[in-house]
């Protein structure tokens, strides 16, 4: 079970993604994560929030881990992200979950307890 629910879910991809797409590669905690789709072969590109700490980038699985977008990094086992005017060719997905939301700025890990979205994914620059 995720931890926002499907229907938000649904709703951000329709309306909330569209705007995010234009301000996420230069915004805070956003990025644009392009990733190759694991039996289609298609490329998507998708607002994500994404902290660097400690030399790897942290995403915070607002939706759990069973995300498509998720899963289509793991089989491939890489991606590419646009975030603050940069991009970076990301490898080495990794799952994980922080209860106190550690990596996230102090804002930020409050929500994600509060909405119980502590799954990450974290990948680091090729």
């Amino acid at each position: 079970m995720s931890p926002l629910s499907r229907s938000v879910a649904e709703r951000n991809k329709k309306y909330l993604n569209h705007v995010m797409r234009h301000v996420a590669p230069r915004m805070p905690g956003f990025g644009l994560l392009t990733h190759t789709g694991r039996t289609s072969g298609t490329k998507y590109t998708i607002p994500v929030n994404v902290f660097q700490r400690n030399g790897s980038y942290v995403f915070a699985l607002t939706y759990g881990p069973r995300t498509d977008w998720v899963r289509n990094v793991r089989a491939a086992g890489s991606a590419r992200i646009v975030t603050r005017g940069r991009t970076v060719d990301l490898v080495d997905p990794v799952l994980g979950r922080d209860e106190t939301a550690s990596w996230a700025p102090f804002v930020v890990a409050r929500i994600l307890r509060a909405t119980d979205s502590l799954e990450t994914l974290t990948m680091r620059a090729r």
